[in-house]
């Protein structure tokens, strides 16, 4: 059982400065930190945001504030730390994989480099993985599918996406929104994002293969345009998404792992990750890699200790 999370890492340039003069835009993407070669401009998201409305506090003198616009979320110059921990239990959590890199990568790029290293280290996949809501993508839940009789699952939330939750029929063809299978009408390669894959583009059965003629149950918007269309990965992982019992007990279990990695962030932004006075990606990687390291030897430390006192 592993949990991976990420943990932005701030770089040391006057754009991140908020008492630094700056000319132009300071978040402009298109106007590179002179400091720091290798940062990149992203985005930490967060869930309780302030209105706009709303009074900030004042400015800090030294450390760096995130740049808030219409959109919600913190913006710095930087980079980003992904880590894999696991729990063993009455032993401790240890860090099985990191990875750097520029700011600008999304959460769930992270997630084939740091579970290649793990599965490298480990000899074997992991049963289970917990992760938030910025892994909702459907190669996470594939990873982790066993066809056998086997129990391994992603514990992941779901993140709404537009259009109805989907259900399907035995077969694994998805009900419209008026309950009817909807037949699988053609199979295309997407190339546009993160991970190529093949996607099936499915019909209203009411027009395809032939049109029956019969009105639409639920009155659907899109009838007089031949009905609904549905776009999904063929991959078990996009039905395993909306399928995924997030209520049962084994989910919640799973998904409380999660911390794991929270509690090494924790020790990481002890140890000084988030703000490090240096000024290239590889010297910021090797330091993540240094930091990590110390977290796995003290937690080395703690269990020789604790043999020690049997």
């Amino acid at each position: 059982m592993i949990s991976l999370d990420t943990k932005h890492i701030i770089a040391w340039v006057k754009e991140n400065n908020p008492k630094a003069y700056h000319s132009e835009k300071r978040f402009d993407k298109n106007r590179h930190p002179k400091g720091d070669p290798d940062c990149r401009l992203g985005c930490k998201r967060r869930r309780n945001q302030r209105l706009v409305s709303e009074e900030t506090p004042a400015t800090p003198t030294n450390d760096a504030v995130p740049a808030k616009g219409a959109s919600i979320g913190e913006y710095y110059w930087g980079y980003g730390s992904g880590v894999v921990a696991t729990k063993v239990p009455a032993w401790g959590e240890f860090v099985l994989a990191e990875f750097t890199q520029p700011f600008n990568h999304a959460d769930v790029s992270y997630f084939f480099p740091l579970m290649a290293d793990v599965q490298r280290r480990l000899g074997f996949r992991p049963r289970f993985g917990a992760f938030d809501a910025a892994f909702d993508a459907f190669y996470v839940y594939e990873y982790f599918h066993r066809t056998d009789d086997d129990v391994g699952f992603a514990a992941v939330p779901f993140s709404q996406r537009g259009g109805h939750r989907k259900t399907f029929d035995k077969s694994g063809l998805p009900f419209c929104t008026a309950g009817l299978s909807m037949p699988l009408r053609y199979r295309f390669i997407c190339r546009t994002e993160l991970v190529e894959h093949e996607r099936g583009r499915y019909h209203c059965p009411l027009f395809y293969p032939e049109p029956t003629g019969k009105p639409c149950p639920v009155n659907h918007k899109n009838y007089a345009k031949e009905g609904c269309i549905t776009t999904l990965a063929t991959s078990i992982g996009a039905r395993i998404r909306y399928q995924l019992d997030r209520q049962s007990e084994i989910y919640k279990q799973v998904y409380k792992q999660r911390t794991a990695t929270e509690r090494i962030n924790s020790q990481a932004l002890a140890l000084g990750i988030e703000r490090p006075k240096i000024r290239n990606g590889h010297a910021i990687a090797n330091l993540n890699t240094l930091i990590y390291t110390i977290i796995n030897l003290r937690a080395l430390h703690r269990i020789r200790l604790k043999k020690s006192l049997r």
